[in-house]
């Protein structure tokens, strides 16, 4: 049997989700450079639920949209120094969520980040794919593109912001 028996092909991009977060679809840069997988998250408050440290945070969970927002809660398992792309550390929590990308369904561990500044609001890590995934990047969207349709179906339509001065003569 070889290594590579049993393993999915996925590309650079893909879609994923986090049922028990309740998000349907978040787009994930697969980045096997990465140790850990990460979450785009704001407004991170710790806090204790019977007697167990517990973390809420906020996620926009589609790029270029700030205006959808999904909240959700995590026990805390870890709090992790990670060297950021741009070289710098931070602490960082670290939660568990089922994660589901096309029809396979597994336990990962996130860290939560602010990821406002960069172009995927997920990172797949090399510790989410080990013994499951293989990855082509030339490939995208190999487990099933979504369409913008079912991601306003999910999340609903969005009217787009309007802006200006308005005017009126009397």
């Amino acid at each position: 049997m070889s290594p590579s028996d049993n393993k999915v092909v996925i590309g650079s991009e893909e879609w994923c989700a986090f049922p028990e977060l309740g998000i349907p679809a978040i787009k994930a840069r697969v980045d096997s450079g990465a140790k850990t997988s990460s979450i785009h998250a704001f407004n991170i408050q710790q806090f204790r639920r019977d007697g167990a440290a517990w973390v809420s945070f906020e996620v926009h969970p589609l790029q270029n949209n700030r205006r959808t927002v999904i909240r959700c809660e995590r026990p805390i398992i870890d709090k992790r120094v990670v060297k950021s792309s741009s070289g710098v550390s931070e602490t960082r929590f670290v939660v568990q969520a089922p994660l589901k990308i096309g029809e396979m369904i597994w336990e990962v561990e996130l860290t939560l980040a602010n990821r406002d500044s960069m172009g995927f609001r997920m990172l797949l890590g090399r510790e989410a794919m080990v013994g499951r995934m293989l990855v082509d990047p030339e490939q995208e969207d190999l487990m099933g593109a979504i369409s913008q349709e079912t991601i306003d179906g999910y999340y609903g339509k969005k009217e787009p912001e309007k802006s200006g001065l308005k005017i009126a003569l009397l």
